[in-house]
């Protein structure tokens, strides 16, 4: 096929939208923008962009993560491709969404200097533009299925956490309490955490020990994979 005869097809945008989840103070939360342009301005939606010819779709996921929160080597995951022809009021627009993972505590200064946005709690987020909503779902829907079979905290906790936050992350993900003695043993036989010599003493006199991540154990569980249920 000669080249020249693509002149002839449908010419349309792609569009890469990044659903970036974040945890703090045992809330699951969701890093919106506020829009400065029509349609839809002034109403919050997910953080995107276009994709460039020079790029490919992980490439511009990174590019436009970066650019509006200034962060960089985060995990991102893809989760879909959104096509409905009348998705976009503006124009034709494809778009295909990621997910990232966010320690808000670690990085929350630096994403909050750069544009008009904001975290909100995921339960109590304001409605979003066009598909966006849609996105979010299908973007939880994915980490759940994740945090049933693969490690998840890495991405979403400090450094050093303590098995309380442990829990809470899995029960904001899964939005579902969690027997903590249960759940306790179930990560132990994971045998992807260090026990350290160091008690967080923000909750209680007695404090609680702190744990991190085996990263070399932590990393072949996630290409592994295990089974969480409990």
């Amino acid at each position: 096929m000669i080249l020249s005869t693509y002149n002839k097809e449908d010419k349309v945008l792609l569009a890469v939208d990044c659903i970036i989840f974040g945890f703090l103070k045992d809330e699951l939360k969701i890093l919106l923008v506020q829009r400065d342009f029509e349609p839809e301005k002034g109403k919050w939606s997910l953080i995107g962009g276009f994709l460039k010819k020079e790029e490919n779709l992980d490439k511009a996921a990174i590019r436009i993560l970066h650019h509006l929160t200034g962060l960089k080597n985060i995990y991102m995951e893809q989760v879909y491709t959104f096509s409905k022809v009348d998705r976009d009021p503006a124009e034709r627009t494809i778009s295909v969404a990621y997910y990232a993972l966010i320690d808000i505590a670690t990085h929350d200064e630096k994403i909050l200097k750069q544009n008009p946005i904001q975290w909100f709690n995921l339960k109590n987020a304001p409605k979003l533009i066009f598909d966006h909503n849609r996105m979010v779902e299908k973007a939880i829907a994915r980490l759940r299925r994740r945090a049933l079979s693969k490690p998840i905290g890495f991405e979403l906790l400090p450094d050093k956490f303590t098995m309380r936050q442990l829990q809470k992350l899995y029960e904001a993900i899964l939005d579902s309490k969690l027997d903590k003695r249960n759940f306790i043993n179930k990560f132990n036989s994971f045998d992807i955490l260090i026990k350290l010599d160091e008690k967080d003493m923000s909750s209680s006199k007695k404090g609680a020990y702190l744990f991190k991540f085996d990263q070399e154990k932590y990393n072949r569980k996630v290409e592994d994979g295990f089974n969480f249920k409990i």
